[in-house]
Formats: structure tokens, C-alpha cells, sequence
């Protein structure tokens, strides 16, 4: 009765904010957003108007880390490793040199703009892999602190949104067919819903393949997270906090976790009746984790922080979308 007075309240309104996140993301224009960038944002707003609620914090801090880690693991039930298979070599290859030039352009900008190097990489990360769901996955594995990792989930959150309108603006000028339109999305746009909203003006061919270079993408965030949490072990300075912890210790299970999900699904262990469900769970729970870490970030400390994020976000993302293009026609994708 105690851990409930201490963190049901703070949990019911993270559950009650991503359900009204989940509502509004049915909406027109929202759907362009998704019900995690809603949550997040959600959060921001309630924290400006009613303040910092000492009687919310411990069950906000349990949404946005224990069930966000859970959330993480059943967001597997969406990856089915045989469709990236049956995409073929090509589709593959996109993704991956999208993924890397991403994670290399918008780094190496955040470095140039004296973003902190936490930030960054985040920043980086959303912008290579899935956008929030990214950021939110391989905060813990470089220590990164709720503010960073919120900061980091918005910018690439707002980015995304701002790209899928240009995106779907552009479609009727593309000299692209729609199987070309669907790969040049899912292998630059952020969020797995901005890929959807973009690339369902090309049709149903062009969503289904825009969805499968996504989860592509998707499916490279656990060798990403690995090797980002291994590079800032290094780097760590003598006394650490991480240095006296063993390599077991610091794995990140959630991230295998996802994996082994994503396995039983490819595999059949996990029947097909019961993925919609596991991935609804999974949006449920990030979305849970997505309002508590809006609820522990101020506007303020987002314009301080966020702004410079933001520029090398935007000029990496323009970059992210001409390379991109160029690469679909070089491998003629299009």
C-alpha cells in the first residue's frame, strides 16, 4: 500500500498523458507527429503550468526508466528480421550507409556547435536510427541525464515532424517511383510515424517498403547502442562511476531483450495474432516514458540547451535527405 501511495501517483499521470497522447495522435495533423512526441511534449506542458510536483517525482522517474526499458523490449514484436531479408542486399545497403552517414554528419556537427558531447550523440543517434525511441535506448548507455535525454528525444522529434511535411510536399515534384519514394523515406526520415505519414502519399508500395528500410534502421540500434556505450566506457576519466563495474554489469539487457523479442517473432514463437497487442504495449509504455521525461524538462532549459542540438540536427537532416536521395538513385532504388 505504501509503493503505491509513494508511485501510483505519478504513474497514473504518465498513464493518463500518453493515453491522451495515443488519442490525439489519431488526429490529422498529430499522426504526422506520433503518440511519443505528443507524450513528451505533453509533459512539457503540464510541468510549465503546474510546476514541479514533489508527490509525482518518484513514480514519474519509475515511468521514465523501468517502463521505459520495458517498453523498449516489446518494441522487438515489430521488427520480423526475414522482411529486411526478402528486401534484398540493395535496401539493406541504404539503410546502413544512410544510418552511418547520419550518425557520423550530425555528430560531427554537434561537436562543431559546442553541443555537450552526451547531447550530441544523442542527437545523432535519433536523428541515424528511430528518432525518440532511439534517444530514449541509448541514454543509460552513455549515462545521459533525464534533462539531455528529453532535450535530445524533442529535437529530433520536432525535426522529424518539420521533414515528413516537406517530404510529403516534395513527392509530386520527385523523379522517383513510389518503391524509390518509400526507400529515400524510411532510410532519412526520424520516427517510424513520420516514415508512415510520409510515404502514404506514394501509395501502399511505397509504404510497405519505407517501413521495411525503417525497421532496418530499427534493427541496428542494439550494434549502435553496444559500441556507443563501449566508446564513452572508454573515455570515462579514472574514478568513474563506471569504472569499477564488470563488462556483464554494463550490458544493456533491455536492448538484447529487444532483440531476442524481435527473434521469437521472425521465428514464429511468438504468434502472429498476438504482435499488434505486444507492439500497443510497447507504445504504451514509451509513451508513459516519453510524458515523464517531458514532466522533468522546463521549456527553458530546452531553449538553453536544445537550440544548438536543434541547428545541427536540421543541417545534418538536410544532408541525412540529399545523400540519401543520391543514393537511391546511385544503387538505382528508384
Amino acid at each position: 500500500m505504501r509503493n503505491i501511495k509513494i508511485y501510483g501517483p505519478g504513474i497514473a499521470l504518465t498513464l493518463g498523458l500518453a493515453a491522451v497522447a495515443k488519442g490525439l495522435s489519431y488526429l490529422p495533423f498529430m499522426s504526422i507527429m506520433g503518440p511519443l512526441v505528443i507524450a513528451i511534449t505533453l509533459g512539457m506542458v503540464w510541468r510549465a503550468v503546474w510546476g514541479n510536483q514533489e508527490a509525482l517525482q518518484r513514480g514519474v522517474a519509475f515511468s521514465g526508466k523501468k517502463l521505459l526499458r520495458a517498453g523498449i523490449v516489446l518494441l522487438g514484436a515489430r521488427l520480423n528480421l526475414a522482411d529486411i531479408y526478402r528486401a534484398g542486399f540493395g535496401v539493406f545497403m541504404a539503410a546502413v550507409l544512410d544510418l552511418t552517414f547520419a550518425l557520423a554528419v550530425v555528430y560531427g556537427l554537434t561537436r562543431l556547435f559546442h553541443v555537450d558531447r552526451k547531447l550530441g550523440l544523442l542527437t545523432a543517434c535519433g536523428t541515424a536510427i528511430c528518432g525518440a525511441a532511439a534517444v530514449v535506448a541509448i541514454a543509460p548507455q552513455i549515462e545521459a541525464d533525464e534533462e539531455e535525454t528529453a532535450v535530445g528525444a524533442a529535437t529530433v522529434a520536432v525535426l522529424g515532424t518539420l521533414f515528413t511535411m516537406v517530404y510529403t510536399a516534395l513527392y509530386a515534384v520527385m523523379d522517383l517511383s513510389p518503391r524509390g519514394y518509400g526507400i529515400w523515406a524510411g532510410g532519412t526520415l526520424h520516427e517510424i510515424a513520420h516514415v508512415v505519414a510520409a510515404a502514404a502519399v506514394g501509395g501502399e508500395k511505397a509504404v510497405d517498403v519505407a517501413v521495411i528500410v525503417k525497421l532496418t534502421r530499427v534493427a541496428l540500434l542494439v550494434p549502435v547502442s553496444l559500441i556507443a556505450g563501449a566508446m564513452y566506457r572508454k573515455k570515462a576519466k579514472p574514478g568513474h562511476s563506471e569504472g569499477g563495474r564488470s563488462f556483464l554489469a554494463t550490458l544493456p539487457w533491455f536492448i538484447l531483450g529487444f532483440l531476442a523479442v524481435s527473434g521469437c517473432v521472425t521465428l514464429g514463437a511468438i504468434p502472429a495474432a498476438w504482435t499488434p497487442w505486444l507492439v500497443n504495449a510497447a507504445y504504451l509504455l514509451l509513451g508513459m516514458a516519453m510524458a515523464g521525461l517531458g514532466l522533468g524538462v522546463e521549456f527553458k532549459a530546452f531553449r538553453r540547451k536544445g537550440m544548438r542540438a536543434f541547428s545541427a540536427g536540421l543541417i545534418g537532416s538536410l544532408l541525412l535527405s540529399a545523400a540519401g536521395y543520391g543514393l537511391v538513385l546511385v544503387l538505382h532504388l528508384g
